[in-house]
């Protein structure tokens, strides 16, 4: 956090140190699918040495989770096309209202400007051959998107989970979920909140995602549940091995 000096914003341990939350997901044929583009995307990219993205999938329209947009010019370059952008009518709506420029005709179309393909998000859908089922959470009062692909799940900036939902998570062999701190908060789940949400889950690997400078890296993963720990930068799972 910045100007912070508490002792997980001064921690020496690389997992403390936290980028805005995004997944990247790659099949093997090599697509490439990003859920959420925040403004660390060039950043993300960088380190992790991602060159192919064929669509962005986005949970909802806050700008954590998307002013990473205009880097997409980059993978525009790389792909040689415009990129998809799923997203339901809301986030949508969000987004082109946000980057403007992009969508107007009027802008001048020199100085690098992204081409973005909006996409409707009405129900389940593929990108190459990996279909993603939205399940809708409530983030606070706002209903948000989810998603399911496979045995996983993404669950960010989750506060509660609605009856409707709970049966499309069921046989999830791992789930990324929010948990931000331990005291309550509006849109977020609680560390206790997550956990409880884990149990009924019952995947066999959760990852808990979102949290704030509370709940430093080791400490907090020391008193976590067996199947249960803190997600961090650069993890990666190979999901063939818990689909099997």
């Amino acid at each position: 956090m910045i100007g912070c000096d508490c002792s997980t914003c001064r921690s020496d341990d690389p997992r403390d140190t936290r980028l805005r939350p995004s997944l990247f997901v790659r099949t093997d044929d090599g697509t490439g699918v990003l859920i959420d583009a925040g403004p660390d995307l060039r950043a993300q990219a960088l380190t992790h040495r991602i060159t192919r993205v064929d669509a962005i999938v986005f949970t909802h329209g806050h700008a954590d989770h998307i002013l990473g947009i205009d880097d997409v010019r980059r993978f525009n370059a790389l792909m040689g096309q415009p990129m998809k952008l799923y997203g339901d009518a809301v986030t949508l709506d969000e987004i082109q209202r946000m980057f403007g420029y992009v969508f107007d005709p009027q802008t001048p179309r020199g100085g690098g400007i992204p081409q973005l393909d909006p996409m409707p998000i009405e129900g389940p859908f593929a990108v190459g051959g990996l279909e993603f089922v939205p399940v809708p959470i409530w983030h606070g009062k706002r209903q948000i998107l989810g998603f399911r692909f496979g045995r996983c799940a993404y669950l960010t900036d989750c506060s509660a989970i609605p009856d409707s939902s709970w049966p499309l998570l069921q046989g999830v062999d791992v789930v990324v979920l929010d948990a931000l701190r331990h005291r309550a908060h509006p849109t977020h789940f609680s560390l206790s909140q997550a956990i409880d949400a884990a149990r009924r889950i019952a995947a066999r690997q959760t990852y808990f995602t979102h949290m704030c400078h509370d709940l430093p890296h080791a400490a907090t993963n020391a008193q976590l549940p067996e199947g249960i720990a803190l997600a961090f930068d650069g993890l990666q799972l190979d999901l063939r091995v818990a689909a099997a």
